[in-house]
């Protein structure tokens, strides 16, 4: 049984897994059998990206399929950006990680005996393997059974991870190489006590609620990108932001995705007058890639003084509908909409980063015991555009690879950790300015660092976000902290990293456009951002 702890001032594990997504807890099981691992989350464990994922995993099952192609497609829509070795070396796996994850009881869509696949944008095959509209929560379910079962795995949910614990920080504490050695946590009761470990794996997804309009859980705040960069590691392509095209459209921001399996089953995206306008922008209409998607969705919007164009799923026809996206069909009911007998407004929203922190297939970083998997990390993947159902699979193997890679490793002892400082702070009066930087930080990006920029919108941007960041920081260091404060700290960190590396990119390539460069550079090279020494 997961089993929950006191907590001493100092607790110590051999593993400290942070975030509960499938790349967290595909490592947790991976790791139990060699040492005591802590997984933590700052909310329940079904709050993560991979719950809320709808359309499923990439891999080739089918043998009219091919590795190479699925390589190949995976190339193209990186736009030139995609590090290949890094492309074969997790696509190659993407037949067995599904096996095994039917293996574990994800309940994935079968025909007959087969599975039955789906198709999504700019891939060449029905490959997706998929749970009806669900595959996250499905996949989510079957990843935890084990972690809640096993003995050797301790939980902690509400738990929020303040800062990692390195030995560069530490200074007069700790001698010899830089490595991370914890982290302090904050508990549900508002204490902050540490939590000691041999090697630390951040798998806290992204941050999607950076944007105003996003598909992505509240949690997504970037914290693990943002404490990774404080500990002194390298960001690498944050500029890739990829907007999904089609979220439901709600004024007040949007949370609901509608699945691109839509569009590869055949639904069409439309103007308030029912008219198709994709094969105007691209040959591919629908299933082109989500970044040119995107662009003409906004496009049209722009053209039409539009808030929203539409998702028209009629040509599927009720059975299907009813059959193969039961879940969005509930939801959207609930709202008032029908999709069996009328179009759905949409709006593109902030989906997935396909930057990161810059680590190797395995999570490693530059800092000892320091590990980033998951949508927190930038292998190369991805490129300049994260082809679809791909994501679910880098976790996996990025798990899988980071495990392995701890598990080789020479265990070192650990030193004493200090407690929390928390002396000078004073009781707060009010905390109207945490509500009024975390709208502001929201605004800002989506005005000015959304799916298309120019170089006034992002001077405009850095110049609001540097005013922001400074009362951020003198407030944190000032008064008492608690998860709202910590998550503001990371999600305004995240989108000056954001802009950043928007302002270094003088080009347009797949999910970066500029007005001002609109073409695409010879050379393909990564944005990488490195922290200032301390």
């Amino acid at each position: 049984m997961c089993q929950q702890v006191a907590m001493n001032n100092t607790t110590t594990f051999d593993y400290l897994i942070i975030g509960s997504g499938a790349a967290g807890l595909f490592a947790a099981n991976r790791l139990a059998e060699h040492g005591r691992v802590a997984i933590i989350n700052k909310d329940v464990f079904s709050e993560s990206n991979t719950w809320y994922a709808q359309g499923g995993i990439a891999g080739v099952t089918d043998t009219d399929d091919s590795i190479e192609e699925h390589i190949s497609d995976t190339l193209r829509a990186g736009a030139g950006l995609c590090h290949e070795d890094i492309v074969h070396e997790i696509i190659s796996r993407g037949g067995r990680i599904i096996r095994e994850l039917a293996e574990l009881g994800t309940p994935f869509d079968t025909e007959g005996e087969q599975l039955h696949l789906t198709r999504e944008a700019a891939h060449s095959h029905r490959r997706i393997a998929h749970a009806k509209d669900a595959t996250g929560k499905a996949v989510g379910e079957a990843l935890l059974k084990p972690v809640i079962d096993n003995a050797n795995i301790t939980c902690f949910q509400r738990h929020m991870v303040v800062d990692v614990i390195t030995a560069r920080h530490l200074g007069r504490y700790v001698q010899g190489p830089d490595r991370c050695l914890g982290v302090y946590l904050l508990t549900p009761k508002g204490e902050v006590v540490t939590i000691a470990a041999r090697h630390t794996i951040l798998a806290t997804g992204g941050a999607g609620k950076v944007y105003l309009y996003t598909s992505n859980p509240h949690v997504a705040t970037g914290d693990g990108i943002a404490m990774a960069w404080r500990a002194g590691c390298p960001v690498m392509n944050l500029e890739f932001t990829q907007f999904h095209p089609t979220c439901l459209f709600s004024p007040g921001g949007s949370t609901e995705l509608l699945t691109e399996a839509l569009r590869g089953e055949g639904a069409y995206l439309t103007d308030a007058h029912g008219d198709r306008f994709m094969p105007g922008y691209d040959e591919r209409a629908e299933l082109a890639p989500r970044d040119i998607v995107a662009r003409a969705v906004d496009h049209e919007m722009k053209k039409q003084g539009c808030d929203h164009m539409y998702l028209d799923a009629r040509p599927l026809g009720k059975k299907k509908i009813e059959t193969q996206f039961p879940n969005i069909l509930k939801r959207l009911r609930q709202t008032g909409i029908d999709m069996c007998n009328e179009p759905v407004p949409i709006v593109p929203a902030a989906h997935y980063m396909c930057g990161g922190v810059q680590t190797d297939v395995a999570g490693r970083t530059p800092i000892n015991g320091l590990h980033v998997i998951g949508e927190a990390a930038c292998t190369g993947l991805h490129g300049a555009n994260r082809l679809a159902s791909n994501s679910l699979l880098e976790c996996l193997v990025m798990a899988e690879l980071c495990a392995e890679s701890i598990k080789a490793q020479a265990e070192v002892p650990l030193p004493r950790l200090p407690e929390w400082d928390a002396s000078g702070v004073e009781p707060e009066t009010e905390r109207v300015q945490i509500k009024q930087n975390w709208e502001e930080i929201r605004t800002t990006m989506s005005n000015y660092v959304g799916i298309v920029r120019s170089d006034e919108r992002l001077r405009r941007a850095r110049r609001r976000l540097d005013m922001i960041r400074e009362e951020i920081t003198s407030y944190y260091w000032q008064h008492p902290i608690g998860r709202d404060l910590i998550e503001l700290r990371n999600l305004s960190l995240i989108a000056e990293l954001i802009v950043r590396s928007a302002q270094k990119r003088k080009e347009s390539r797949g999910l970066h456009y500029s007005t001002d460069y609109p073409n695409l550079l010879p050379n393909a090279c990564d944005t990488i951002l490195t922290p200032d020494p301390l």
